[in-house]
C-alpha cells in the first residue's frame, strides 16, 4: 500500500510540474509567474487549495497534456470560498485540449451549484488546433453560455489576462 501511495505522490508531483523545468524557467525568464505560483499568491495565506482534476489527460497525448493544461480548484480568497481556473502556460502555451473544456465546465458547475464566485487566471494560446474538433462546437459554447448566465446572476467573474508583460 505504501508503494502505491508513493507512486501516486510521484505522479502528482510530476503533473504539478506542468510542462517541466525548462518551460517553468522560460516563464520566469519572461518575467511571468507560473499558474501554480499565481494561484498560491491569489489564495489566502495558509489556505488549502483543493485541486479538481489533476489526473485528467495525464495518460493521453504522449504525456504532453498534464492536468489538461489547466488548474482548477477551490480555496479561500479574502476569506471567501471561490473556484479558481488557471491556464498553465507551461503546457503547450496554455492551449486548450479537449479535456480542458471538460475541466472548466466542471469547475463552472461546482461554482454555480454552490453559488461561489469563479476567478479565471488566463494565460492561454487558445485552442490546440490539432485537437479543435474535440472542443468545437458545443463544448466551448457551453462554457461561454454558463459564464454569461453567471454574469447575469452576479457576482462578477474576474478574469485577469497574464499575457506577456508590457515594455
Amino acid at each position: 500500500m505504501r508503494g502505491l501511495v508513493a507512486s501516486l505522490q510521484e505522479l502528482e508531483d510530476q503533473l504539478k510540474a506542468g510542462g517541466g523545468a525548462k518551460k517553468i524557467d522560460k516563464q520566469h525568464s519572461e518575467g511571468k509567474l507560473t499558474a501554480r505560483e499565481r494561484v498560491a499568491q491569489l489564495i489566502d495565506p495558509g489556505a488549502l487549495f483543493l485541486e479538481i482534476g489533476l489526473l485528467v489527460a495525464y495518460d493521453r497525448y504522449d504525456g504532453q497534456a498534464p492536468a489538461a493544461g489547466v488548474i482548477t480548484g477551490i480555496s479561500h480568497i479574502e476569506g471567501r470560498p471561490a473556484v479558481i481556473v488557471a491556464n498553465d502556460a507551461t503546457v503547450k502555451a496554455g492551449a486548450w485540449w479537449p479535456e480542458t473544456i471538460h475541466k472548466i465546465l466542471r469547475a463552472q458547475e461546482i461554482a454555480m451549484r454552490n453559488r461561489l464566485p469563479i476567478v479565471y487566471l488566463v494565460d492561454s494560446a487558445g485552442v490546440n488546433l490539432p485537437y479543435q474538433d474535440g472542443i468545437f462546437p458545443g463544448q466551448y459554447g457551453a462554457a461561454r453560455r454558463r459564464a454569461a448566465r453567471r454574469r447575469s446572476r452576479g457576482p462578477s467573474l474576474p478574469s485577469p489576462d497574464w499575457g506577456r508583460p508590457g515594455p
